[in-house]
């Protein structure tokens, strides 16, 4: 058959015959994710009132410094810490799911547009003439996604643990509205971890016949499952686990009150 080179005509930037509202979608996500990211950070940085009676917020779990019964080691900061810098204990955890969530599939595609404008929006033209690509750096750090993947793996775990011990009162085990508030927040953030391309691959990708191994089959279509809502469980478990380290922030402080349901 003959071979035809098309040329790709680039467009200006923001050129496009798309009739719809194209600009809304990346307006929205920037401000979701600036929104997130200013809070996400300026509650890192308080280092304190991260704590109510059992409630831990996720921000800060696990606890690796701090007050007693929450602390892993004991009081903070450690030894090793560079004495000049500002310290908190969410610094020390937080670069694992922040960095599962920076390098996650949805959300290159996501912030691409709202951020780099690479492009705006499908069909509209960007401000750049070639493409980056994930070869070359910094893109290239989205590769590591994977190995994010298998440490925020356990963090589910850890905040599913959390959430126990937010059954614990003094006279007994119980539960309250903050009790749900984290034990919601571990559901979402476990459907948004385990609906992840790369636990989808880890599961069943790797078998040519995956019918062969009827386990890993039922685990294939559960996560399948997941992952075809995975945009909004990406959302979802984004400002419920913010939401999360409000209402213990806002209990600590004697804001609000953790009402006993029973």
């Amino acid at each position: 058959m003959p071979h035809i080179d098309v040329p790709l005509k680039r467009g200006r930037f923001g050129e496009t015959s798309r009739p719809d509202n194209w600009w809304i979608q990346p307006l929205v996500v920037f401000l979701g994710f600036s929104a997130f990211i200013c809070y996400s950070t300026w509650a890192a940085l308080q280092g304190n009132n991260y704590a109510s009676g059992p409630l831990l917020s996720p921000f800060y779990s696990p606890l690796l410094y701090g007050p007693e019964p929450y602390a892993w080691f004991g009081g903070g900061p450690p030894s090793w810490f560079p004495s000049f810098l500002p310290f908190s204990s969410a610094f020390l955890i937080l670069w694992i799911p922040g960095g599962f969530r920076f390098t996650c599939y949805y959300y290159r595609g996501a912030y691409y547009k709202a951020f780099w404008q690479d492009p705006p929006n499908c069909a509209v033209g960007e401000p750049r003439k070639k493409y980056w690509g994930e070869r070359t750096f910094p893109l290239i750090i989205q590769n590591v996604h994977r190995y994010f993947m298998y440490l925020a793996v356990a963090f589910i775990f850890l905040l599913g643990h959390d959430a126990w011990e937010a059954t614990k009162f003094e006279n007994g085990r119980g539960v309250s509205v903050g009790t749900l508030v984290l034990t919601l927040n571990t559901v979402l953030l476990g459907c948004y971890t385990f609906g992840c391309h790369s636990f989808r691959h880890l599961v069943g990708g790797m078998k040519d016949i995956l019918s062969a191994s009827p386990v890993r089959k039922k685990a294939y279509d559960c996560v399948g499952c997941l992952n075809t809502r995975h945009m909004r469980f990406a959302w979802f478990s984004l400002f419920c686990v913010g939401f999360s380290d409000l209402y213990v922030r806002m209990c600590a402080m004697g804001i609000w009150t953790d009402y006993r349901i029973f």
